[in-house]
């Protein structure tokens, strides 16, 4: 019997030559193919790009065989790509959508499969839902043509998208003062497709760039995953501190993640660069417009929301319910807990490479170093405490889920639990306008608890408190 493919938060993702072999990710394929053939679209253009995993290239290659033997024409990159500029790619190449094939953060042994629409964001839920429900059951039913045959016939292209995606940055962006500035900046691609980009963004002057773990290597030395987040990101945080760097930028694999460490190798978790990013579109941009935020991201944005009197909508977790908002919205910002931002004027797709680079500008426009820039929100804002627990689980979901609603908590680190949201897992406000949120992973057999409060001697309690009622003690 086949597997049957389920997509998550972000597309499909399962362990190498277990679940993921070429016949499934073939037949993936197929079904994309099916559903743009039902939303008219044969015999358009799709973008087919990947990461540095193991053999990403050619699960990419297996992926446009199919797409060109269903008529569509292919434009392959000609390398691995960051997804923010293969999102952009479809964009500029007036393409119907994009598959990418990259499992993001994942463990060294997972790949994945994500796929984009022709805005270059993340397709809707219903929109997934029919592109699972079009997969083949047999690989006997996807059609193909190999893949010499498709470049002689023209439905294969190779191509460079890296040339008019940074053309597209300068009308975001004027990256000859960051260039001009003399910063020491340490680059942590963590082994994936961010590699090179900033050196050959911003160097050639006073500033310096040094970049970490820049080659390809699937099995990610000195990390557990190419996730921008602690323990990850220690060797890059303990690099800065002793190259007297002023600030550390990091890119997941795939490059649409940010991570940052300010200049005393201090990590600056993802909700704070969240606000920092916001704060800088409103203050030092002036840039007016909605704010979108998942479920699972900080609450300083609602107090920068209030202030600047612009508005703030919040979504389930992952893009493909950001996206959607931030394009009806035209929003300034959109982001989620794990590290993505999108921005107004760019594709409605993470961007690490633009995320980074905005908070350059925002250091060199101030003057001031990371660190001063997060005190500076806090006293805007006041001090936010943020954690995340992920812990691997086996067993019934359904069961754990119920477990949860038996077991609601009336006080969470001694503050007052106010309500519950069960939006996207179980978010439970507290009195101080803190939360603990409650979530099963939608990529990995994970349950993650988070936590965000005003008070930092509550913040290992509230986890505890969360992992005891999810059943894990």
């Amino acid at each position: 019997m086949s597997l049957k493919i389920k997509f998550g938060t972000d597309g499909w993702r399962a362990y190498i030559a277990e679940e993921y072999t070429f016949d499934n990710c073939r037949r993936c394929a197929q079904g994309f193919a099916n559903y743009l053939i039902s939303h008219g679209r044969q015999g358009k253009s799709v973008v087919v790009g990947y990461d540095k995993r193991f053999h990403s290239e050619n699960f990419a290659a297996a992926c446009a065989e199919v797409l060109a033997g269903n008529g569509f024409n292919v434009l392959l990159t000609q390398e691995a790509t960051p997804t923010p500029v293969i999102s952009y790619a479809v964009v500029d190449k007036k393409a119907i959508g994009a598959i990418n094939i990259t499992a993001s953060h994942n463990p060294p042994a997972d790949n994945g499969f994500k796929v984009r629409d022709e805005t270059g964001g993340a397709i809707d839920p219903e929109g997934l839902l029919e592109i699972e429900a079009a997969i083949p059951d047999d690989v006997a039913d996807v059609k193909r043509m190999m893949l010499n045959e498709g470049i002689a016939a023209g439905k294969i292209e190779y191509f460079d998208a890296s040339v008019n995606y940074i053309a597209h940055l300068k009308d975001l962006i004027d990256v000859e003062p960051i260039r001009k500035a003399g910063l020491k900046i340490l680059v942590d691609p963590m082994w994936g497709n961010g590699a090179g980009w900033f050196t050959r963004l911003l160097g050639g002057d006073k500033t310096e760039i040094i970049e970490i773990h820049n080659e390809r290597n699937p099995m990610f030395p000195e990390m557990k995953r190419p996730e921008p987040i602690p323990p990850n990101v220690d060797v890059g945080l303990q690099k800065t501190v002793e190259l007297g760097a002023d600030v550390l930028l990091i890119t997941d694999g795939d490059a649409d993640r940010c991570g940052l460490g300010d200049e005393n190798g201090v990590f600056l978790n993802q909700l704070q660069v969240m606000a920092l990013l916001t704060l800088y579109l409103l203050e030092i941009r002036k840039e007016r417009g909605a704010i979108v935020k998942t479920l699972s991201t900080t609450t300083m944005l609602d107090k920068l929301a209030k202030k600047y009197d612009v508005p703030i909508f919040e979504t389930g977790v992952g893009f493909k319910y950001v996206a959607p908002k931030f394009t009806e919205t035209n929003a300034i910002i959109g982001g989620e807990e794990s590290g993505g931002y999108a921005f107004r004027g760019n594709v409605p797709e993470r961007d690490g490479i633009l995320a980074n680079l905005y908070f350059l500008d925002f250091m060199v426009k101030t003057g001031k170093k990371p660190s001063e820039l997060l005190k500076w929100l806090f006293e805007i804002v006041g001090p936010h405490y943020y954690e995340r627990i992920d812990t691997a689980f086996k067993g019934d979901t359904a069961e754990k889920k119920q477990r949860i609603m038996d077991n609601q908590p009336e006080t969470l680190g001694g503050l007052k639990v106010t309500g519950l949201n069960t939006t996207d897992g179980y978010k439970f406000s507290m009195e101080d306008g803190g939360w603990m949120l409650i979530r099963f992973s939608g990529t990995e057999p994970i349950i993650r608890v988070y936590t965000e409060t005003t008070h930092p001697e509550a913040v290992k309690d509230i986890l505890a408190t969360g992992l005891k009622v999810a059943g894990i003690e």
